[in-house]
């Protein structure tokens, strides 16, 4: 008899788990008000509350506390949002026509149908400044926005020349692209992407000077086709990386009218091009052997704690150095080595 009980526990147990289950509480103001959980699977929609990505309504009780559960989500991480608004349901569907609805509070994460959510109300009562989950990317979100609050703070408090403001700029791009890496989640990367490429932001002229110099994006794009093969985000990325890539070639040639000689001067380089690859690299390229010539001693030692699968943390502690500065190294090694990922760096080892 013991046996088909504990064979019982177990299965019930499996099965409890197969099952999300996102809860939290309200304050006062939206207690006994009707709470919805939407699945946000444009990334370009992740700003705002949009009535069509709705897919579960619960109540809150009369403490504020509130749930959703269920097994119906993808079982791989997508964007989610809860949100409420104390408003009367008829009346809020007209407030949050073009999002203009005053009292909406909501929070947006990642998680999948296997996720235990709890949204504890926070200091002062304030609802959605907290997260617990078993999804270690569910907080990274939230994290996001308090390096946001960071940076405008830090151009609130500074009267500096417009130089000095750039390089602000560029400091702060840096640290949101290191801290969307560090999380090694490609939706954490694609939201960060997807805020400082929106055209309405203040931030959007220097962050396409910035992408100028710099490609941070490299890796993402085989990122999201590894871990989210058949996605609307690896889909839509893919064709926003293409329309970019189109729009430059254009403006490219609207500003460079190529006479008959400089054509033929072209296509003479594109040729001496092909052959020095087809010919030449062969034979001084980087082979297995000496792959690491490239790189310094330390950078040689982080290339190959990678090699060994170890984290970026793990490497830090052997190595006897800061987190960032294996950031550092790692980033150094990819452009040495022109690679976007760690399974790139992997595959000419």
């Amino acid at each position: 008899m013991r046996f088909p009980i504990l064979l019982f526990s177990l299965l019930f147990y499996a099965s409890s788990w197969s099952q999300f289950q996102f809860e939290g509480q309200v304050s006062e103001l939206y207690r006994s008000q009707p709470v919805y959980l939407s699945l946000v699977e444009d990334y370009r929609k992740s700003g705002r509350v949009y009535l069509d990505q709705i897919i579960q309504k619960t109540q809150a009780d009369s403490l504020g506390y509130f749930s959703f559960s269920g097994e119906h989500l993808p079982l791989e991480n997508r964007f989610y949002r809860i949100h409420t608004d104390g408003c009367d349901e008829q009346l809020a569907n007209k407030l949050h026509f073009m999002g203009q609805c005053p009292t909406t509070i909501s929070i947006l994460f990642i998680a999948n149908n296997k996720d235990r959510i709890s949204l504890p109300l926070g200091n002062y009562n304030q609802e959605f400044c907290e997260i617990t989950s078993t999804n270690t990317s569910t907080a990274h979100l939230l994290e996001f926005e308090g390096l946001k609050e960071k940076m405008v703070l830090d151009f609130i408090e500074d009267d500096g020349s417009p130089l000095a403001e750039n390089l602000k700029f560029n400091k702060w791009f840096e640290t949101f692209h290191e801290f969307a890496q560090s999380t090694e989640e490609p939706l954490v990367e694609l939201f960060v992407y997807s805020f400082l490429s929106e055209r309405s932001n203040e931030t959007y002229a220097p962050y396409e000077a910035y992408l100028t110099q710099q490609k941070p994006y490299l890796g993402l794009a085989s990122s999201l086709s590894e871990r989210y093969p058949n996605t609307s985000y690896t889909s839509q990325f893919h064709e926003e990386m293409a329309e970019h890539y189109d729009l430059a070639t254009q403006e490219a040639s609207q500003n460079n009218t190529f006479g008959i000689k400089n054509l033929i001067l072209v296509v003479s380089i594109i040729v001496l091009v092909v052959v020095l690859l087809v010919y030449v690299r062969p034979r001084f390229g980087l082979s297995k052997g000496n792959l690491f010539k490239a790189l310094t001693a330390q950078e040689q030692k982080v290339a190959n704690a990678i090699k060994e699968g170890k984290t970026n943390k793990e490497i830090a502690a052997e190595l006897f150095i800061s987190l960032s500065t294996v950031k550092t190294h790692i980033n150094n090694i990819y452009k040495k080595l022109g690679v976007g990922s760690r399974k790139e760096l992997l595959s000419k080892m």
